[in-house]
């Protein structure tokens, strides 16, 4: 008998029903594939060439169900901006199953922009091509940044246009994440004291991602450690790449430690730490300088669920959770200080190494210099033998105000151990200089939108496939925007 292209094992739709609703895609009129993901699949086990035939394509827009798919939407809650709402689920998405890869690893795949489910509050529950293809772009060129992330599997069109500020044309992303548990998915059972649901949950969320809290003495009390350890590296990872989520919900953090929901995400071009590019964050909240101190408070909510759990004795409860939630601004700031000593050129921490980190984003944010170009440019500099060609010094130069800095710099570096060379080679893997930058995001959305050409997509993702080396012919994908271009506000799509 002849194996199914997709091997699932569907773990989470074996819980209670009140966990999800089951939930089949809503068919599409004309599906047209834009692009697969070649190597995400292989890694994952699929047959690319089943993934790009039109059996396939039918399976990715939602219009037939593989065999082993159980198709749910999943029920969640969480706090919007600060503010509570009970009752959120995936009012666009649905869970198609859970593939298990050659190596016995499961990952959730899901259909983005599939339909109305029972969660949609009175929405079309479709995506508009845009951000379809944004999410693509930024959530791989995460990826290849080693930033832990759900990944894009597939894009397609769908034939049909969806109607938000005005008709747009439609699209369907296939998402892979190690689950799509959320902060959100406990804080749904604890508001209703839920306390079967929450174990069902600790319990699902250990085994999935978290083995080694099994064998620990309080078992909840280990998932949180590991819960706030992960997210603490995670954001980190954001800041180091000056990558702003946009809507760090607790709806949006995810237990595996993944980034997630890539809506009015962006990279900062010219740095400030206030620097915010939602158009629904009026007062900053999601701004790059909190990133951490949100992410703190998201795992404060986790920590909260989690209190009948952690011990019968309430005080005993409390003190358990405080002790976890306390931790988190000593990893993130170790996670953070090991990133942007790797971005230094540095191969250890000595004592004033955070006053030369914070004085040059000082001095960022005073030249509104750009993230990505100044931390490159300084891996130029790291080697007086570097190759010109290889050099970002025709796209961008230190200003005069950065002389004494780099001097300091230039001076601890020759406290270090490492050659020169050694010190390039390091900085130039620490410090891309191809991102996903929001002005070339734009313009491939704008090319889909406009005239349905999809080359400009294509041409940004091989760019970012290679983001550590630099190619003089590339140029104008390292290149800031000119004023004209900068992209000041990025949106949900929702």
């Amino acid at each position: 008998m002849q194996q199914p292209p997709l091997h699932f094992d569907n773990s989470y739709s074996r819980l209670p029903e009140r966990f999800f609703a089951r939930q089949s895609p809503k068919p599409v009129s004309t599906p047209g594939l834009i692009k697969i993901n070649n190597r995400l699949a292989v890694e994952l086990g699929v047959d690319t060439q089943w993934l790009a035939s039109e059996a396939g394509l039918e399976v990715l827009a939602g219009n037939r169900l593989p065999e082993g798919a159980d198709p749910i939407a999943a029920a969640y809650a969480g706090h919007q901006f600060g503010g509570w709402n009970p009752q959120l689920g995936d009012g666009r998405a649905v869970l198609l199953g859970e593939l298990i890869d050659p190596s016995g690893q499961r990952f959730d795949m899901q259909l983005k922009g599939s339909g109305p489910t029972p969660w949609s509050r009175g929405g079309d529950g479709r995506a508009p091509i845009g951000p379809v293809l944004r999410e693509y772009v930024v959530s791989e060129a995460m990826a290849v940044l080693g930033v832990p992330t759900t990944r894009a599997l597939a894009a397609v069109t769908t034939g049909e246009r969806v109607m938000r500020e005005d008709p747009q044309p439609g699209g369907v992303l296939t998402r892979v994440a190690k689950s799509h548990i959320r902060i959100g998915t406990f804080q749904f059972f604890a508001a209703r004291k839920d306390d079967e649901a929450l174990q069902l949950l600790v319990d699902h969320v250990i085994e999935r991602h978290y083995p080694q809290a099994a064998k620990m003495p309080n078992p909840t009390h280990a998932l949180l450690d590991a819960a706030i350890e992960a997210q603490a590296k995670l954001v980190a990872h954001w800041q180091v790449l000056g990558f702003i989520h946009g809507v760090m919900n607790t709806d949006n953090v995810l237990l595996s430690g993944e980034t997630v929901d890539y809506g009015p995400c962006a990279y900062i071009d010219d740095f400030h730490p206030d620097t915010v590019f939602s158009s629904i964050d009026h007062n900053g909240r999601y701004a790059y300088r909190n990133q951490p101190s949100m992410a703190h408070w998201n795992l404060s909510n986790l920590a909260q669920c989690l209190l009948p759990l952690l011990s019968p004795d309430e005080e005993q409860a409390l003190a358990l959770a405080q002790k976890s939630v306390d931790a988190f601004p000593a990893l993130f700031l170790q996670a953070n200080q090991d990133g942007m000593i790797k971005k230094l050129g540095l191969s250890e921490y000595q004592k004033g190494d955070d006053n030369l980190m914070q004085d040059l984003l000082d001095l960022m944010a005073q030249e509104r210099a750009d993230f990505t170009l100044t931390f490159r440019r300084l891996s130029d500099l790291a080697d007086d033998a570097t190759n010109p060609h290889h050099s970002v010094a025709q796209l961008y130069e230190f200003s005069d105000a950065f002389a004494p800095w780099l001097e300091r710099w230039s001076a601890r570096t020759k406290s270090d151990p490492m050659s020169a060379r050694e010190r390039q080679a390091s900085m130039y893997l620490a410090n891309p200089v191809f991102i996903a930058r929001n002005h070339l995001v734009e313009e491939i959305i704008q090319a889909a939108v406009s005239s349905e050409d999809f080359e400009p997509f294509h041409q940004l993702n091989a760019v970012l496939e290679q983001p550590f080396t630099y190619r003089p012919e590339l140029a104008r994908y390292a290149t800031p925007p000119e004023p004209s271009e900068v992209v000041k506000q990025t949106f949900c799509g929702t």
